[in-house]
């Protein structure tokens, strides 16, 4: 299925900006369900920004949480723009309301995944909000809290300088456990989402191809999710970051499935 004649590079209009009518059906269709199971926990609004480019960034537990993480966007006033795992669009339904919403398939760990950055800079020069995971996958962190990121979304704000906004969330993983298809939907789990204060990158400015550079930009982002996320779960992280790459798990796809 070719989507290249699908993207739309148009700047973001709308009430949330940026919807259009897809992103209207999904959300009219979607909110109440996610509603019904989900105490809603919103806040640190007045940290995202009501018009302009921007980038949300955001830890990554459960496959219903970017759902949820939308709903907490549109809620306050931002229909974002993701770059998702190419095997959604492929779903009857989903996929089309996806594609029409105006996100983008990305073939992950292939030679192709590198157009990502293409579109992530065409999206926020046309002045949407773009929702980044840079953890890439869901954490592998047995207890949920983020793993070692890839460098992906450092290159991109050191690039365009756009504001970055760091968010954290909890209670989606008590829904849909992390890689698990068994929903527990009652009773009604809280679910809360928190955004910070944007981030500088000042430090790293002009560094974009810099190893070096990369490595701390991220890591600097992880640690402004996990601060956040130790906030709302009111406990400290681990002082040892799990890392993908040192790990004999593969980097992304259902590990749990993959190893029986």
């Amino acid at each position: 299925m070719s989507t290249e004649l699908k993207i739309s590079y148009a700047p973001p209009t709308g009430k949330p900006l940026g919807t259009n009518a897809w992103f209207k059906f999904g959300a009219t269709v979607v909110r109440p369900i996610l509603n019904s199971f989900a105490k809603r926990d919103w806040r640190g609004a007045e940290n995202l920004p009501k018009t302009g480019a921007a980038i949300v960034v955001c830890n990554h537990i459960s496959y219903v949480d970017p759902l949820l993480f939308t709903h907490f966007l549109y809620d306050n006033g931002r229909a974002p723009r993701y770059l998702g795992k190419a095997s959604l669009f492929k779903l009857p339904i989903i996929g089309r309301v996806l594609l029409g919403a105006g996100q983008i398939p990305v073939e992950r760990e292939t030679a192709t995944a590198s157009q990502s950055l293409s579109h992530a800079i065409a999206f926020l020069k046309a002045g949407h909000m773009l929702g980044v995971y840079p953890e890439g996958t869901l954490t592998r962190d047995v207890n949920y809290w983020p793993m070692k990121a890839k460098t992906g979304i450092a290159r991109l704000a050191i690039l365009t300088g756009v504001p970055v906004i760091p968010c954290a969330q909890w209670g989606a993983q008590r829904i849909l456990p992390a890689y698990s298809k068994k929903l527990r939907l009652f009773p009604r789990s809280k679910v809360t989402v928190i955004a910070g204060p944007a981030l500088d990158f000042s430090k790293w400015s002009g560094r974009a191809e810099d190893p070096v550079a990369l490595e701390e930009a991220t890591a600097y982002v992880m640690s402004a999710i996990t601060k956040l996320l130790e906030q709302i779960r009111n406990e400290k992280a681990p002082s040892e970051i799990f890392d993908p790459k040192k790990s004999a798990l593969p980097r992304t796809g259902n590990f749990k499935k993959d190893s029986r």
